[in-house]
């Protein structure tokens, strides 16, 4: 009798109900009737990511990318953008399930809004068929936030319900753009102007990479008023519509698309403003403060996609792995592919652990006043996890690659493009190297190297000796941060990142001691705890990974 059996079904996949981790999470992370209806609809979301929507990405990756159309049939400029007609379905789709829309408005079935982590649970789904697609769908979360929680009356009143639609109203995807050629990662070098011309703001200049450039309705733009100061606290936030009222464009052209590596299915492109009407956001001199809020909301969505690719990467190679024979048997009943796979599983929880937890700290700072938030160890959170799980969806793809051996490389499998879309996840809303100035002025700021550690103890203190090697490894970490401390700036920039990995691992491994899964726990102490901090690993024994195996 082999020891591990094949869970392979004949029916059609579904990436909701096939996994049990993302299940559990919505059933105890949701109240209870919110999380019935959110069983049903994420298993009715869940089939379709796994069949139709999961088609039309491979199309849209293939053969139908987005295209621009410059001109129309008279020779005039239009700056359209065509996509395919199955990307178009599956943007219906998707918005009309909420996924954006419900965060903010009543759910007609419950009669009260949901939620940032029900929508996760959507975009970690969505992710793992269209990564490129949860692109837009990242932006227009943004520019809702932005609208909700800071736009003028009138603003809101003309364009929220349209970023908010789920099928009552034309949907107005939403856009956030920063990146100007000069400036990249520095956005207080940023040189677009706001022009203030006939009782109402105009912008001028080019945004660099415009991702939803010419498909989203309406676009949030960091520009600089005349007269403002130079640097990030001279930038004002601006709603710029890509068309005006009567259909035309709002004095803007898309110059080019990008011919990107992965995440194909959103259209990222050069745009320039030569006059475009905009309307201020907020107050004038908090431009940049209001999009980094939007920022960290990204980075979050960042590392749902990761998890979203990180599950398929898994899922995919377990599958492989029992159906491909070699050797007369399975290659799964194999030593060398159940500790690949073992490996990949534990960490994939642990992530996944970690991010909801997140998620769900978003949700309670979300709802708190300005003055009660506690942004130090929210955002020290967020720049941890995101760098992590980004590094973790590539190395993920990867494996599933190897797993699959030749057939890896080869477009007919789903593998390549995990590989390309998880590629710009470390790139997308900062890379590891701004997240660790991140940290770096985190530390400084708040002092949220001490809090970190204060928090790790707290958690620590409810649990048991399985908690031990946590217990070790904090002790170690305390250590490194004291010595961190004692550098010179630039010295701290280059020892950051690895210390960065460790305390993710930590804060990752709390999360399964939290959850009782003590079998993962073990391994992961085993396979990356101990290495991080300079032992060899584990010998973790493989009836404790096949445990893990057969919990799913």
């Amino acid at each position: 009798m082999p020891v591990l059996q094949s869970t392979r079904k004949n029916e059609k996949r579904n990436f909701y109900t096939e996994d049990p981790l993302i299940q559990e999470l919505v059933r105890t992370c949701l109240p209870s009737d919110f999380a019935a209806w959110a069983e049903e609809e994420l298993t009715e979301f869940g089939a379709a990511c796994a069949g139709v929507i999961d088609e039309r990405a491979k199309h849209t990756d293939h053969e139908g990318q987005p295209r621009l159309v410059p001109y129309d049939r008279f020779g005039d400029e239009q700056s359209k953008i065509e996509v395919n007609e199955g990307y178009r379905q599956t943007v219906c789709y998707t918005y009309g399930k909420g996924i954006v829309g419900y965060i903010h408005k009543d759910i007609p079935a419950l009669g009260h809004n949901g939620n940032y982590l029900y929508s996760f649970a959507q975009g970690y789904v969505l992710s793992q068929s269209e990564p490129g697609f949860y692109c837009p769908v990242t932006l227009t979360m943004a520019t809702a936030y932005l609208l909700e929680r800071y736009g003028s009356a009138e603003l809101k009143d003309r364009f929220l319900p349209h970023v908010l639609s789920t099928g009552d109203t034309e949907l107005f995807e939403g856009a956030t753009f920063l990146t100007e050629r000069q400036g990249g990662s520095d956005v207080g070098a940023n040189e677009t102007q706001a022009v203030y011309e006939n009782g109402a703001y105009h912008l001028y200049g080019e945004k660099y990479f415009a991702s939803n450039a010419g498909t989203c309705g309406v676009a949030t733009v960091l520009a600089r008023p005349e007269g403002a100061p130079d640097g990030s606290k001279g930038l004002a936030l601006f709603l710029v519509p890509w068309r005006k009222e009567d259909g035309s464009l709002n004095n803007l052209r898309v110059r080019r698309l990008k011919d990107k590596l992965g995440v194909r299915a959103v259209p990222s492109g050069e745009v320039e403003f030569n006059g475009a009407e905009a309307f201020v956001i907020g107050e004038k001199d908090r431009g940049f403060y209001y999009m980094m809020e939007a920022l960290n909301l990204s980075r979050i969505c960042n590392a749902v996609a990761s998890i979203g690719i990180m599950r398929r990467a898994y899922s995919e190679s377990r599958r492989y792995a029992e159906d491909r024979h070699a050797f007369g048997e399975a290659i799964i009943q194999y030593p060398m592919i159940q500790d690949s796979l073992v490996k990949m599983k534990v960490r994939l929880e642990a992530q996944t652990r970690a991010v909801f937890a997140l998620v769900r700290e978003f949700d309670e700072w979300y709802e708190k006043p300005e003055a009660a938030r506690d942004d130090g160890m929210l955002r020290l959170m967020i720049a941890l996890i995101k760098a992590d799980t980004a590094d973790q969806a590539i190395h993920f793809a990867h494996e599933a690659i190897e797993m699959h051996g030749g057939n890896g490389y080869i477009e007919d499998f789903v593998t390549p493009r995990l590989l390309r879309d998880a590629q710009v996840l470390t790139v997308w809303e900062g890379t590891a190297n701004i997240l660790g100035l991140e940290v770096l002025r985190l530390f400084s700021k708040f002092d949220a190297a001490t809090a970190f550690l204060t928090r790790m103890q707290n958690e620590l203190g409810t649990l048991g000796k399985e908690a031990d090697p946590i217990r070790y490894g904090l002790t170690r970490l305390t250590t490194d941060l004291k010595d961190l401390a004692a550098l010179d700036p630039a010295e701290q920039t280059r020892v950051i990142k690895p210390l960065q990995k460790k305390m993710t691992a930590l804060y990752e491994v709390l999360t399964l001691a939290k959850a009782g899964s003590l079998t993962a726990l073990r391994i992961y102490a085993d396979a990356f705890l101990r290495p991080l901090f300079g032992e060899k690993e584990g010998r973790w024994s493989l009836d404790d990974g096949r445990k893990v195996l057969q919990s799913e």
